[in-house]
């Protein structure tokens, strides 16, 4: 496993002190993203530019500064001003300069961050695997006995989050970008309700699912950097656990799960009845009904193939030809189909509510499986079925929550040393704050001080 880093907070804390400056851990973030553990982690590197950026910063203590100069690394589907936003793809390397930051770069510059660099994706953020053909492939920083996948298709979000590199890595969750390389990497990934932080400047996958949010090292980081994205304060609402009602089901989310991740849930669970947590055990009929979807059509292929339909026609043997596949399914939906999709995910949702609006939040696995080995699913024709089976596997558990318009976070939940497991604490719609004083809570559980 590697190594425990600072979380953003024990980094702010000793900035403020004294004990190190934000030069000092800017370089050493430096450092790390230079590493052999960061190899395809970046796009574009801005170490020079962070550097001034340090100098510039006229009081890194002050409040209105609460990132303090530390390191943020952007997912490659921001724009940043002057920079090309490729989006994992060698189809937009040569389009024009973003003219203005997106609007979450924007806000966590004001908030005093340094950008160190974009970050490696999936291309266009089509895979929950984190394969990228172009440019490469991320390995995973926990699991290192061989290369293997970082998840997606926030990879490079992750990676450099878990390295050291960065302390928030900036990305998006259509269903389950940030979650499943969080927990395949041992680190905190949070999906907040879509509507709470704009997704101006940002290049869509699918403008119905997509949501902007980021990966860190704790809760108390999400917490902050949810903040600043959003430009709300998460007031505590709870100080224990004790008596909390946490429903989980074994439909769906349980199906095919490593018997690893599956023993690791259940101590999970014994953990929390033993502090108190009042756990109830439900059926939720309602998610076998997702297959039904899938047959229905897809929102990220149809509205996917909307943006992309030009660039396909012109370009299309540049693309992943993986993702290219998924994009020109959705094609094959008509208007019809698209608003009866529309419909039936709006009678989901409200049935959904009504089985759920009585828990204080919903646990289950963030993803049923540990990381494969990246050659298992490698770009080529030779590895898509495994490649494919994979993927629907990663986000089959965070993509519910996409669809149900709702917010999550994945924690980890396995042993010091043990591998990478995530539990994922959900809810519907604008029950964030909620969702995230519980998952601190579990937290503090889960690694007593």
């Amino acid at each position: 496993m590697n190594k425990q880093l600072p979380d953003l907070h024990s980094l702010i804390q000793n900035i403020r002190t004294g004990q190190c400056s934000a030069l000092e851990a800017l370089n050493q973030s430096i450092e790390a993203a230079t590493s052999d553990a960061c190899r395809h982690v970046f796009m574009d590197t801005l170490f020079e530019t962070a550097r001034s950026e340090i100098y510039e910063l006229s009081d890194l203590c002050h409040p209105s500064k609460p990132l303090a100069g530390l390191a943020v690394s952007v997912k490659d589907l921001f724009d940043i001003q002057g920079q090309v936003t490729k989006a994992g793809s060698i189809v937009l390397k040569n389009a024009p300069p973003a003219t203005s930051d997106a609007t979450a770069v924007t806000r966590l510059r004001q908030a005093g961050a340094c950008l160190i660099g974009r970050t490696n994706m999936s291309e266009f953020a089509f895979s929950g695997v984190g394969v990228n053909p172009h440019y490469g492939t991320p390995a995973n920083a926990v699991l290192t006995d061989a290369p293997r996948i970082p998840g997606g298709s926030s990879s490079g979000a992750a990676i450099s989050v878990a390295t050291g590199a960065a302390h928030i890595g900036l990305g998006t969750d259509t269903g389950g970008s940030i979650r499943i390389p969080a927990a395949l990497n041992g680190l905190v990934g949070f999906k907040s309700t879509a509507r709470l932080v704009p997704k101006a400047g940002a290049l869509p996958l699918s403008t119905t699912l997509d949501t902007v949010c980021a990966i860190t090292r704790s809760v108390r980081d999400a917490i902050l950097a949810h903040e600043i994205l959003s430009g709300l304060t998460v007031g505590k609402t709870i100080s224990t656990i004790q008596g909390a009602q946490l429903a989980y089901t074994e439909t769906l989310f349980m199906d095919s799960a490593d018997a690893y991740i599956a023993e690791t849930f259940d101590r999970t669970l014994k953990l929390l009845r033993d502090a108190g947590a009042q756990l109830v055990k439900i059926e939720l009929p309602e998610l076998k009904e997702l297959t039904q979807f899938a047959e229905m059509g897809n929102f990220s292929a149809a509205e996917s193939f909307t943006w992309h339909q030009h660039l396909l026609r012109e370009h299309g043997q540049q693309y992943d030809p993986r993702v290219a596949l998924r994009m020109q399914r959705g094609a094959q939906m008509s208007a019809s189909d698209y608003l009866g999709l529309i419909n039936a995910r709006s009678d989901w949702m409200a049935r959904m509510h009504l089985a759920l609006h009585s828990f204080d939040a919903l646990i289950s696995p963030t993803v049923p499986i540990l990381p494969p080995a990246i050659a298992e699913v490698a770009p080529g024709a030779d590895c898509d079925d495994a490649f494919f089976k994979i993927n629907a596997l990663l986000l089959r558990n965070p993509s519910v929550i996409n669809m149900l318009d709702g917010c999550a976070i994945s924690i980890p939940c396995h042993a010091l040393g043990a591998p990478p497991c995530g539990m994922m604490i959900w809810h519907t719609a604008m029950h964030d704050e909620r969702i995230l004083n519980i998952a601190l809570e579990i937290e503090r559980l889960l690694n007593p001080l």
